[in-house]
């Protein structure tokens, strides 16, 4: 299968199935002399798994890391991360009945359709589950963007038409509340609709916002890797993603350019802007400024209501889906959305180091 590694210096690999023996990825292009450990990544991974929450999949797993490679008292090496997490709470016999029909909103005949052969336990690679990869090697992307003053975080802003108050903002509670929503009043709201979702066998999907700050001017290419266009690619290769948003994003199309336009002034001395209509990304390249992006999340497709889908055979028939299941797929994609961000803006900084030719000076002169 092509298409399992993101990023040009810093890459990752993700490998494993949703209930295989363990899921993992390798992280390469990594500078030797990181300071890294698992409870870096723990950290990371505990605020993706499942379990945690009424709103989330009873589905419990430890999903506790460890590094294979790369790391060598304490400090990376400069060669590949490589880090797995094992599977230990798969139920296959849940999804054995699925192997002969397609689910609707899934990757089941998609998946047939290229390949002629899939493996149903959950959905396989293409189960949400694969994102523990991503989330393993995003905190090491994130553990270096701190080196640089980089501060990177994600929040739910929505879950159906439930949205936050940006008056009532507190980032404390984006890991405190189960909606991952930094406005615990919105919080309260999103859990009781939720509620109704899951009394009506049915789910809802929702708006991820990530802010990246100190990110220096210059970041991304004027073409074919632009930065905001590298962002979009990374969030929208997570499964439930349909839309992506830079700045404004598609209020943007509503307004003349004079509103539009960001003025640039002086503050502190340095270049600024007075606004943030672009979302800190000018012609690709990165302004100084925040960089704002949304992630536009589908409503979870597994539900147990019936539906009525098409077998193998080519025989229509109706289903109810088993398992265990997120009735919203948001609050556990918010630190996937993180670590795809931290790892777009990681590479980006590692690349733009030769864009310069002082730069290479500064190193080899």
């Amino acid at each position: 299968m092509a298409g399992s590694t993101y990023g040009n210096i810093l890459r990752i690999t993700t490998w494993g199935e949703s209930h295989g023996e363990a899921l993992g990825v390798v992280v390469d292009g990594c500078p030797a002399g990181l300071t890294l450990s698992p409870d870096d990544i723990q950290r990371y991974l505990d605020r993706r798994k499942p379990g945690q929450s009424k709103i989330a999949t009873p589905r419990k797993e430890g999903d506790e890391v460890e590094i294979l490679s790369g790391v060598f008292e304490g400090r990376t090496t400069g060669t590949p991360i490589s880090m797995a997490v094992r599977n230990t709470s798969q139920h296959s016999a849940d999804y054995s009945e699925i192997a002969g029909y397609y689910r609707p909103g899934h990757a089941d005949y998609t998946f047939d359709a290229k390949y002629g052969f899939r493996d149903y336990r959950g959905g396989g690679r293409s189960s949400g589950r694969e994102t523990v990869g991503r989330v393993a090697g995003g905190a090491v992307a994130i553990k270096l963007l701190q080196e640089f003053g980089i501060d990177l975080y994600a929040y739910t802003r929505s879950i159906g038409s439930i949205s936050i108050d940006p008056d009532n903002f507190d980032r404390e509670a984006i890991t405190s509340t189960p909606t991952c929503m930094p406005d615990t009043d919105a919080s309260a709201r999103a859990e009781a609709y939720l509620a109704d979702c899951m009394r009506d066998y049915d789910s809802s999907g929702g708006v991820i916002e990530c802010i990246i700050r100190g990110v220096p001017a210059g970041l991304g290419d004027p073409v074919f890797e632009k930065l905001d266009a590298s962002l979009a690619k990374a969030v929208m290769s997570i499964g439930a993603v349909k839309a992506v948003e830079i700045g404004d994003g598609i209020e943007a199309a509503l307004h003349r350019g004079s509103d539009n336009n960001d003025a640039f002034c002086m503050r502190d001395g340095k270049v600024a802007k007075a606004t943030n209509h672009s979302g800190g990304i000018l012609g690709g390249i990165s302004d100084g400024s925040d960089i704002i992006l949304r992630a536009h999340v589908k409503p979870t497709p597994s539900i147990f209501s019936p539906q009525r889908t098409v077998n193998k055979q080519g025989e229509e028939i109706e289903i109810s889906i088993k398992g265990r299941h997120d009735p919203v797929i948001v609050p556990r994609a918010v630190v996937v959305v993180e670590a795809m961000a931290a790892l777009t803006v990681a590479d980006a900084l590692l690349m733009n180091a030769a864009a310069k030719l002082d730069n290479l000076k500064k190193i080899y002169g």
